[in-house]
Order: structure tokens, then sequence, then C-alpha cells
């Protein structure tokens, strides 16, 4: 996959906010992924101040989710921490992984934030529109909003709200009793397609299984050919 972004990366904090409002209006809230053959899952692993960050994208077959193929980049991480801007941080490490990609994925699943952030433009939203693809949020964590916790069965969903009740996400409880994820439209996706997919690429644990395996893969594993 050859990629461009349309902006530089070597950016101060100031400049990065005012990046993520412009390219905001270009994210795309609606659609459904089509003829869905390969999902790739993101991650990548980040240490201290500093340190190198490893990303990493494993593509599994759909609807099998069987492992196809994986690429990890280890490069320095030049951005510093700032909430709200991880994107600037972490996708120059992630643009290479995909590069090295021999299938082009359909969909992309993120361990992040789509527009359940506060400009509406995480890292989900960015590396979408940078892929020109399908691309879902789906987070351990909230970042920002406010919401009621959904129902403890599994599938049970509440929204995710921000300013002025806006629906900025999702709230979905992917096995019974855990922890819900947190899932937001990254680009080119509904947000009730969003949750759909999540939630058919859990297999029985908490997290979608392209994240769960390309969380693996940043932190050394080897999950699939390469």
């Amino acid at each position: 996959m050859k990629l461009q972004a349309p902006h530089e990366w070597d950016v101060t904090p100031a400049e990065a906010r005012a990046i993520q409002e412009r390219l905001r209006g270009s994210v795309v809230a609606a659609g459904e992924p089509e003829h869905v053959r390969l999902v790739a899952g993101v991650d990548i692993s980040v240490g201290g101040e500093g340190q190198d960050g490893r990303a990493a994208v494993v593509v599994l077959s759909y609807p099998g989710l069987r492992p196809v193929e994986q690429s990890v980049v280890t490069a320095a991480v030049r951005f510093p921490y700032v909430p709200g801007l991880l994107s600037f941080r972490e996708i120059p490490v992630l643009l290479p992984a995909f590069a090295a990609l021999r299938a082009s994925p359909d969909l992309v699943v993120v361990d992040g934030q789509g527009m359940a952030h506060p400009r509406r433009f995480g890292l989900a939203s960015h590396l979408g529109l940078l892929l020109g693809l399908p691309t879902i949020g789906c987070a351990k964590s909230r970042l920002t909003g406010h919401f009621d916790p959904p129902a403890r069965e599994a599938g049970a969903v509440s929204p995710l709200l921000g300013a002025e009740d806006e629906c900025i996400g999702a709230v979905v409880r992917t096995r019974m009793g855990v922890n819900p994820v947190f899932v937001s439209v990254g680009h080119l996706i509904a947000l009730s397609a969003a949750v759909a997919w999540t939630l058919r690429l859990v297999r029985g644990l908490r997290l979608p299984e392209p994240t769960r395996l390309a969380h693996r893969a940043a932190a050394g594993e080897q999950v699939a050919p390469t």
C-alpha cells in the first residue's frame, strides 16, 4: 500500500490541533463495508520518552478470522505524549507497517478512538482518511463523553454522548459481565455498522479478534505469516 499524508508530521501540538480541525470535515460517518474478505487490526506499543514504538498490523480472513499476514515496524517516536494527539505520535510508525503489506484490507479496526474524540478526529479517523478505507475505532477506555452502562449481556449497547448529548460513539458489551469497549466511527462507515462489525469480529473475548492479535504482535509475538 502506497500512502502519503496531506500534511507534515513534524509539527507543534498547536499545529497538530489545527490539522485535526481542518481534516475532521473530510471524515465520512456513513456507509457499510461491502464484500469484506480481509480485516486488519492495528495496535502500537510505545515505551517511555525517547524510546522506539512498535506498530503492528495483522490481516485476518473474514468470516473465518484466520490470520493471513502480519506487518510489524519499529521506529523512533518523535511526537510527545499529548492526550488527544496520539495520531501524530503513532501514525508515522504505523504507515510503514501498512506500506509493507502485500494484502489490501477491506476494513480496518484500530485500538483507539475515532470520532469519540474532543475534536472528533482521533487515531482511527486520521488513519482511515489516510488509507481511504472503512475504519472503526474500538478503544478499551473512554477519552471523552458520558454514558449509561449497557446491560450486562453480550451485545448490549448504550450511546456515548458528547456535549449537548450529541452521539459520538457507542459503549458495547462484547462479553457477558466484562467491561465494555468504546466504538466510534473512524471513516467511511456508519456508527451502527461499526457496532455490528465489532460484534461480528469478537470470538468470545472482550476485544475484537483483529485488534486482540495486533496487540499481541505489537508486544513481539508472531501471530500470522509475515
